[in-house]
């Protein structure tokens, strides 16, 4: 394997997880999202956030810097990885978001924009169905599993190999995504993904470390939040309060 070290990054808080907590804090039946879920801008708290992850780029040593970025496709992601590499002022011809669809957030089909109060009142059976296959396998009309997701993050890290002249990859991207990173890196269980998504929620713009030993990959760091702390910025986590949108 070329890229022996993965640099996972949370986006920034976006337009879409304010809206969504609004939602949950009023029992509403809708996220008043502002557009289609790809199209979701950061939020003020997000551009600062972002701007952190810049920073605690730029104090990098050279050594330690990634050499090849990858993106999301969804806004709020590469809005995220962009503002940050502008804030590190690396090399914009060198370090170019690399944007791969395999890493956009779960697809939530039908239940998109809906809180889980919403789910239960107009989709009961759904929410029947998703209580009965467990979050790991449901898969709502339209929609994706977990499973799914994971199946487009294997592919993604096979490809890894073609990039023989890097060692270490920054990917800008989702709390699901960044949790089956894990799931599939580190050999973890249904069990395992589950319980560390629901105790140890990824906040937006971590930091999360995956190394490759040679044998296989650890964390060095999990969700990693002291950059936002030195700079004084917020830490969030809307980490889906709603179950629905993970």
């Amino acid at each position: 394997m070329a890229i022996t070290e993965l640099i996972l990054v949370r986006h920034g808080e976006s337009a879409g997880n304010v809206a969504a907590l609004e939602a949950d804090r009023s029992e509403s039946h809708r996220i008043a999202v502002p557009s289609r879920d790809a199209d979701v801008p950061l939020s003020a708290l997000g551009l600062e956030q972002a701007a952190a992850v810049g920073r605690r780029l730029a104090a990098l040593t050279p050594a330690d810097r990634p050499d090849i970025v990858f993106s999301s496709p969804y806004r709020r992601a590469h809005e995220t990885a962009v503002v940050a590499l502008r804030t590190a002022a690396f090399d914009a011809d060198e370090l170019r978001p690399v944007v791969d669809e395999r890493l956009r957030d779960r697809e939530l089909g039908i239940l998109d924009t809906f809180t889980s109060v919403g789910v239960d009142a107009e989709f009961p059976e759904e929410a029947a169905r998703r209580r009965s296959l467990g979050k790991f396998y449901y898969r709502p009309p339209g929609g994706e599993a977990w499973t799914d997701v994971a199946l487009r993050l294997r592919s993604f890290i096979g490809d890894l190999d073609r990039h023989t002249d890097r060692t270490r990859a920054l990917v800008v991207c989702h709390d699901a995504v960044i949790s089956l990173f894990r799931y599939i890196c580190e050999g973890w269980d249904e069990r395992r993904v589950l319980e560390e998504a629901a105790l140890r929620p990824t906040p937006n713009a971590s930091f999360t470390h995956l190394v490759h030993d040679g044998r296989a990959w650890r964390a060095r760091a999990a969700n990693a939040t002291a950059h936002l702390e030195q700079a004084q910025v917020a830490v969030t986590e809307h980490s889906g309060a709603t179950d629905v949108r993970s």
